[in-house]
């Protein structure tokens, strides 16, 4: 493959087997220590002691926005506010009504089920989720044909929190059935530095000068490339110098990572010269991107793009894709004399 030889992505804001022990060793447990996101933890307190006030289950909690943002962590926070058990799962591991079965018929009174992914559950579980998150019942049909009957078990009170990147996917019955959603936004700046400065404590590595703001200019909003970013300059500085992350090794780490001050990667600089050196800066179709690339187009659509456009590097138009005039400036590109406008 052609990519084989270049470094990983490491600013790609999905989970993979590395963040996990670092998700949990960082994860806040409690509100008061989960950084940003405020007004959703200003509802979220209301929320919470009303339902203790009043002792009952929670509603049902829709959580969505990209990946990377906090939904799992939050889910855990408000499982650790209530003290409550919670139970994990994702929409593409149930794949059978007896799985959904199982996992329903073991919660008890006051539990939390987290189903992430929840937009992948497949129409037959979703359909069986509808008593049990209306009703605290279990449907389960016994027998086939005209012999068949539906034996209703009762189930204990419990909440389903579901989480998502993908909201619009979800049916309107089943988001119907939460009570309350929230959509996680991208952190702000000073949001990331606090947590930056938070992992570092809790990995007991000092960070001075700028370096903690530098890691976080180059997060892209995000609080798990955010701690992905830490510890790899965590590495090189423990390798390179004495362990403490100072601006100047904070930099070499982040040149090598080759992450520049906008949290671009050389897979983003990539698309964007293709366009440039081959296109005339655009319009260009999404499929002729993707073929001149080597990248597959649904990453390109779902993964990289979003990122460019927020930054305003990349325009869509009828007729494709065109890099904008401040992407030319952060290149340090000359565009070209003719209008690529339509």
């Amino acid at each position: 493959m052609e990519n084989d030889n270049k470094p990983e992505r490491i600013i790609s804001a999905k989970e993979t087997n590395g963040d996990k022990q670092l998700d949990m060793t960082l994860r806040p447990k409690k509100l008061d220590e989960y950084v940003g996101q405020e007004k959703i933890k200003d509802n979220l307190k209301i929320f919470l002691q009303a339902a203790q006030g009043r002792g009952e289950a929670i509603e049902h909690v829709l959580l969505y926005g990209a990946p990377g943002l906090g939904k799992t962590t939050l889910a855990h926070v408000i499982a650790n506010e209530l003290g409550a058990n919670i139970r994990i799962t994702s929409g593409p591991a149930i794949e059978k009504s007896g799985d959904l079965a199982a996992i329903l018929t073991n919660l008890g009174e006051g539990d939390i089920l987290f189903i992430d992914e929840i937009h992948r559950l497949n129409r037959t579980i979703e359909e069986m989720l509808y008593p049990a998150m209306e009703d605290y019942a279990l449907d389960i049909i016994i027998g086939k044909g005209p012999s068949a009957r539906t034996l209703r078990l009762d189930l204990p009170k419990f909440a389903i929190i579901g989480a998502t990147t993908r909201a619009s996917l979800l049916s309107a019955p089943l988001r119907d059935r939460f009570g309350i959603t929230y959509h996680l936004d991208f952190y702000e700046h000073n949001d990331i530095e606090n947590i930056v400065n938070r992992s570092a404590r809790i990995l007991n590595v000092e960070v001075g000068g700028s370096a903690a703001s530098e890691i976080a200019k180059r997060s892209r909003r995000t609080p798990r490339v955010a701690n992905r970013l830490l510890k790899r300059v965590r590495d090189y500085c423990e390798v390179k110098g004495d362990g403490r992350i100072e601006d100047d090794h904070c930099l070499s780490a982040l040149k090598m990572l080759e992450v520049d001050e906008l949290g671009l990667d050389w897979i983003d600089r990539k698309i964007l010269e293709v366009i440039i050196d081959k296109f005339a800066g655009g319009p260009v179709g999404l499929n002729t991107i993707a073929a001149a690339t080597g990248e597959d187009m649904a990453t390109i659509e779902e993964v990289y793009e979003p990122y460019l456009m927020r930054l305003g590097f990349l325009d869509r138009s009828p007729r494709g894709r065109i890099v904008t005039d401040i992407a030319y400036k952060h290149l340090g590109r000359k565009k070209p004399m003719q209008s690529n406008l339509i």
